[in-house]
């Protein structure tokens, strides 16, 4: 007897079997994958089936015959019946491990077993992709080198090649997958791939649509008409899976804006005769436009109060319907709920329309939901980072009532430590029906970084800053950062520890120590500040946390740079100059025939200079100052967020030992939302205020200094009070040094940008205007301006900035007093773009200034920067 297959798994495996009965041999023959048939009356007759007395293999290269004998189901000892026969032969075809097996039954009682093994991958070559890495198409099939050849698996590896090439839009690809043969039952695997020419969208319609144009739509879903300017996206080339996503993403526009009905009838790509280009028509039933009718709450706990729920809905009737905000009640419904002690509730939206007056109104129904708990967290992708480190961090707990509001801000929290570019919590089900997994994935990124700012401006022509920190020192969250600064205004050494959870409590402590040297060349004087901090943080609430710091430092102040001024001839230099000071240099010079001196001398040598407010703030000055900080974040994302707001109080408080005495408020805050399709509008606002106390004014070097990327338009301490010292004729306005400010408050308004580029290029852009003042000093700064003889002589200018000129045709000055503090509006607009390159952050800022005083500096162009490893 004897069983014999080839090809695949379930090729055809014939049998047949040879009785004597009384001298009469009769033969049978059966299909293996035929229904058996009835048993007939001669077969009946047959004799009971010879029995196994032992299994021999043959043609085994690699297996162990031990491996083979085990996924049979006939032992020796065992009547060799044809049913198991055939069973044997599809599990050993089943395993993949062999390209052809016989089984036949020997005159001696053995099962004889002759396989012929299947061959081994050497190599799998990939020739002709030139759109698609060969790292990226290994990634998606089966065949490796050291696996087992099948045919199965090369036919579903050149289908799947060919997918992908199809998700690229390159419909006529085609794989040709060719074998090699090598020694020792070896074989390299080819994949020849034609990658055919990309087709690309010609044109996308919409039927159906009164309310939206076309263009409105295109600007809704992803799929992209082609277009030459588009060779940074994939989107403009047809893709059947996206078109699924593409109906959601209408579904969600129409009923963000009142149109609960809409649904899209169909969807439909048509490939044009030249096969080079789809057209897709996308047919739509809008429906009527909806306003919110009542809104109420119904439940059956006893301890929620359906009134206090209702105040929770950011739903007010009279308003255009948004399905967002239905599912952000449910959200919101579901987290107070589970404040008050209900952790397993149902809340179902049910929508009643009033087709007669276009009005819907919702009920929301809140019943006691399945009891499901969380029996195990499970952290995944964390290749550097310790487990500890991320489960800190997660709002729920193995073993806890399951709740969405507390994962959703698990991931949150997660994803906010900027550790990781991609977070993802996947439910799972339990080992029971009220038991659930969680897989929180986590995709590691560089949190070590290496940065370089550069700016350019009128005043700095080449800034660069160097620092280098590690954000999650030995994947245990810690920070360290080391920064060297060098440049022509600033050289610096800080060095900055931080434990985020000292002592295992969450209560983030650190340590920093530094030595600066700044020259504050706006403002005409040089610091040489050494001091150390201390700072720990606290959580406060789910969305709040706080924090104390104290620092202390000693700063040295001078002003040693020289400056030089004209004197008529005849006229003691000694005139100009503070009792018992000397000139380094009087030069005499004839202009016009009108002889004049040029006298240099050291800046606060000179009388006029040494009452400004940079020579009165030169000394030696220890401060120690202790710090309070609160602050709290809704966002929903701390990246790239599109919702929320943030805002920061912070005040400081110098005076506890040293020689200076101040207190200092500071506020800061972002509101971010939606506006329509991916456009982000953002609301910024910051605000401070410094005062002294016990007969101290403030210092220079502790005021407020802004501009640059403060506030986009101006430059470096560009804009605030200034001590005006001459006018500057390139320029046409007064200039000095900027002498700082007691109070700023300026706002922002950002609309981020979508761009037709793959978020992967990391490349945004933003429309903003800076706007307001920033202003107030110490009347003592300000006595100067008693004095008339130090008024600077200015001519008048007009609106276009050209001398204003009286009837004789000369120009009309006036006088301005050298310590201007104009607490007035500025205004700037512009456009700003990122780059999160591979070597680092990139940005433009490119400013209009739309308002401003007439001694404020101003900038058009600043660039930055850096680069992370």
């Amino acid at each position: 007897m004897s069983l014999n297959g080839s090809g695949g798994g379930a090729g055809r495996a014939i049998f047949a079997f040879t009785v004597f009965v009384a001298g009469l041999a009769t033969s049978f023959s059966a299909q293996a994958q035929a229904p058996a048939a009835p048993v007939s009356s001669l077969a009946e007759q047959q004799p009971s089936a010879p029995i196994i007395q032992g299994v021999l293999v043959r043609g085994n290269q690699r297996i162990e015959v031990g491996t083979v004998t085990s996924y049979l189901p006939l032992q020796p000892g065992m009547p060799a019946d044809a049913e198991l026969l055939d069973l044997s032969l599809k599990t050993l075809f089943n395993t993949g491990l062999f390209s052809d097996v016989v089984l036949e039954m020997q005159d001696d009682g053995n099962l004889l077993i002759e396989v012929k093994e299947n061959p081994i991958v050497n190599r799998v070559i990939f020739e002709g992709n030139r759109k698609i890495k060969e790292d990226k198409i290994t990634e998606e099939i089966q065949l490796a080198p050291r696996t087992i050849y099948t045919r199965s698996k090369v036919q579903a590896d050149a289908q799947r090649i060919v997918e992908l090439y199809r998700a690229k839009g390159r419909f006529a690809a085609s794989v040709t997958p060719k074998v090699t043969p090598l020694a020792q039952n070896r074989i390299d695997v080819i994949y020849e791939i034609d990658e055919g020419p990309k087709t690309g969208i010609a044109k996308v319609n919409f039927v159906g649509n009164h309310i939206y144009s076309d263009i409105e739509l295109r600007g809704v879903i992803l799929t992209k008409e082609s277009r030459w300017w588009r060779f940074f996206t994939s989107n403009d080339n047809y893709d059947p899976d996206r078109l699924e996503y593409e109906r959601e993403l209408l579904r969600k526009h129409y009923g963000r804006n009142g149109y609960a009905d809409f649904s899209v009838v169909s969807a439909v790509a048509e490939l044009t005769p030249d096969r080079k280009d789809f057209f897709i028509t996308f047919t739509v039933d809008e429906g009527p436009q909806y306003t919110v009718g009542e809104v109420r709450v119904k439940t059956t706990l006893a301890k929620l109060d359906e009134t206090v729920l209702e105040r929770y809905i950011p739903i007010k009737p009279g308003t255009i319907f948004d399905s967002e905000r239905v599912e952000k009640a449910i959200e919101t419904i579901t987290f107070a709920t589970g404040a008050t002690g209900y952790a397993f509730v149902d809340v179902n939206p049910r929508l009643s329309r009033h087709a007669e007056t276009n009005t819907m109104d919702i009920t929301f129904e809140v019943n006691e939901g399945p009891r499901v708990y969380v029996e195990r967290i499970n952290i995944k992708g964390n290749t550097r980072t310790l487990d500890k480190v991320i489960r800190r961090e997660i709002r729920i707990s193995e073993g806890d009532p399951f709740n969405r509001v507390l994962v959703d801000r698990s991931r949150s929290r997660v994803r906010s430590l900027g550790f990781f570019s991609e977070v993802e919590i996947e439910e799972k089900p339990g080992s029971a029906p009220d038991r659930t997994e969680l897989d929180l994935t986590v995709q590691e990124q560089a949190t070590g970084s290496f940065s370089i700012g550069v700016g350019i401006s009128s005043t700095e022509r080449f800034i660069v800053d160097f620092s280098i920190e590690e954000r999650n020192l030995m994947g245990r969250g810690q920070l360290l950062r080391f920064r060297a600064q060098a440049s022509s205004r600033t050289r610096q050494v800080n060095i900055q520890f931080t434990q985020p959870y000292f002592l295992g409590r969450n209560v983030a402590a650190g340590i920093s120590a530094f030595n600066q040297r700044t020259d504050f060349r706006e403002s005409g004087f040089v610091r040489n500040r050494i001091g150390f901090g201390l700072n720990a943080g606290f959580q406060i609430s789910e969305y709040g946390r706080g924090g104390l710091n104290y620092q202390f430092t000693n700063d040295k102040v001078r002003i040693d740079s020289l400056n030089r001024q004209s004197i008529a001839g005849g006229v003691d230099p000694l005139s100009i100059l503070l009792p018992g000071a000397t000139p380094i240099s009087v030069d005499t010079q004839t202009t016009n025939g009108q002889e004049f001196q040029l006298v240099t001398a050291t800046l606060c040598d000179f009388l006029l200079q040494s009452l400004s407010p940079t020579c009165q703030s030169r000394g030696d000055f220890v401060t120690s100052l202790v710090g309070a900080t609160i602050s709290f974040d809704t966002r929903n994302d701390p990246i790239r967020p599109t919702r929320g707001w943030r805002t920061v109080l912070a005040t400081r408080f110098a005076g506890l030992g040293g020689d200076v005495n101040y207190y200092q408020t500071e506020i800061s805050g972002a509101y971010y939302r939606r506006l329509f399709g991916d456009f982000v509008g953002v609301l910024k606002g910051r605000a401070g205020y410094i005062d002294g106390y016990g007969g101290d004014d403030v210092r220079l070097s502790d005021r407020f200094f802004e501009g640059a990327s403060s506030f986009r338009g101006f430059e470096i301490a560009g804009v605030g009070p200034r001590f005006l010292t001459r006018f500057d004729t390139r320029k046409n306005r007064p200039d000095g040094q900027s002498i700082g400010a007691k109070a700023y408050a300026i706002g922002t308004v950002e609309i981020l940008l979508p761009l037709p580029l793959p978020d992967a290029y990391g490349i945004r852009a933003a429309l903003f205007s800076d706007f307001g003042t920033v202003g107030l000093v110490d009347e003592s700064t300000k006595f100067i301006n008693g004095d008339q003889s130090f008024f600077l002589r200015v001519p008048e200018l007009d609106k276009d900035g050209a001398p204003i000129l009286d009837q004789a045709g000369d120009p009309i000055f006036s006088f301005l007093a050298p310590v201007q503090d104009a607490l007035a509006l500025r205004m700037t607009a512009g456009v700003s773009i990122s780059w999160n390159s591979p070597f680092g952050p990139v940005r433009f800022d490119i400013a209009e200034v739309i308002r401003q005083e007439v001694y404020d500096q101003t900038e058009g162009f600043r660039f930055s920067a850096g680069t992370s490893f």
